[in-house]
């Protein structure tokens, strides 16, 4: 028996599509996703590999406009759309637009179960906001089911009273052979690519944009508190973009010694030698839903410095990382200071992100998906 599954997402995000195209390779499921943009140049700069799709899918038209921190994304044809593909099963990766309200109330019409993909946790800082917090709630006791990406969205979708039998775990994924095997052909010209991309000896890396709430500041002060001596041989990589770059160029300057260095935004086939080249990977977040550059990151056999509030936080970092708490610099310095001075500590939890991440792979998320719409067809 076939389930006749739609799901409708913001954008042609390279990490889902290795997803998309497991869930659309097994048997028994019948995948079409609905985007409602191809890609949103305001805050990502992701290249689209449509080359890549191997399942059903269409964009529908849309307007997007940035208004302050809100991003606002209209569509047109979303239920037209729906009424064309005949789901039995509808799964909306978030309540944030207007198309997943009017996904919902379609499904609702037509007798058709809905399903939410959430990414939220308690940490999520949205969450202070008491209208964001109302307009959620009242979405989240309309659906169906949940899907979710891990242990700390599990236990904020059960604070809503969602019963367990209609919870279903869909670990967040990325193509962790894709970076794995470009890890070991980069390891081996080390040096050349380490000149080509004009990185240091040795590093700490940041992989995301350059806002506030990413924790930059905090990491650059933590470099800066790090002993003169260690500075002067390791230095730290931001590999990204955005609004506070400039600021912290100014602060990077102002250290000495040591080094800090802006490649800007690095696409996804460019990230594998910026971490594998690295000693670890720091993501210093003050909130975040998940935090998929740690994924990344371990498929490249990398060691993890984590805040804990990162939703990722709960099942990525066991002995493969170090977890502190956000805006805590002195924290932060000390792990830092840690991983650096401790190559065998390093070499033990690089190999621990390498083994851990293995649980993480497109096919496992795809088969927490599969589960909500088998789930859902016999019953």
């Amino acid at each position: 028996m076939n389930h006749r599954l739609v799901v409708l997402t913001e954008l042609i995000a390279p990490y889902r599509i290795p997803v998309f195209n497991a869930l659309a390779a097994r048997e028994g499921i019948s995948l079409h996703v609905v985007f409602l943009s191809k890609t949103d140049a305001s805050t990502r700069r992701w290249r689209v590999y449509e080359d890549e799709i191997r399942f059903s899918y269409e964009v529908l038209p849309s307007w997007r406009r940035r208004v302050g921190k809100y991003n606002l994304l209209l569509n047109n044809q979303v239920t037209s759309a729906l009424s064309a593909a005949k789901p039995e099963v509808l799964i909306c990766g978030g309540y944030n637009y207007l198309a997943s309200w009017q996904a919902q109330d379609w499904a609702r019409r037509n007798r058709v179960q809905f399903f939410l993909w959430s990414e939220s946790t308690a940490h999520d800082r949205r969450g202070q906001y008491f209208p964001v917090e109302w307009l959620k709630k009242k979405f989240l006791s309309k659906c169906d089911g949940f899907v979710v990406s891990g242990q700390s969205a599990l236990e904020y979708v059960q604070q809503f009273a969602a019963p367990e039998q209609k919870i279903f775990v869909a670990r967040n994924a990325v193509d962790i052979d894709l970076f794995a095997a470009r890890k070991e052909s980069i390891r081996q010209t080390a040096d050349r690519l380490r000149g080509k991309l004009a990185l240091p000896p040795r590093y700490f890396l940041f992989v995301g944009r350059l806002v506030r709430s990413k924790g930059v500041f905090d990491l650059i002060e933590a470099y800066r508190a790090l002993p003169s001596e260690l500075r002067g041989s390791i230095s730290l990589v931001f590999a990204g973009d955005g609004p506070m770059r400039a600021e912290l160029e100014a602060l990077a300057r102002e250290i000495y010694p040591g080094s800090v260095h802006f490649p800007g935004f690095v696409h996804r086939d460019e990230l594998a030698g910026y971490y594998a080249l690295a000693e670890c990977l720091v993501m210093p977040t003050h909130t975040d839903p998940w935090g998929l550059v740690v994924n990344e990151a371990m498929a490249c056999g990398l060691p993890v410095i984590c805040t804990n509030v990162a939703g990722c936080a709960a099942d990525l970092i066991r002995e493969n990382g170090i977890l502190i708490a956000p805006a805590n610099v002195v924290q932060l310095a000390d792990a830092m200071l840690k991983l650096a001075t401790r190559p065998d500590l390093r070499q033990h939890m690089a190999t621990e992100s390498a083994k851990l991440i293995q649980k993480y792979s497109a096919e496992a998320c795809a088969a927490g998906l599969a589960q909500a719409a088998e789930w859902t067809g016999n019953n």
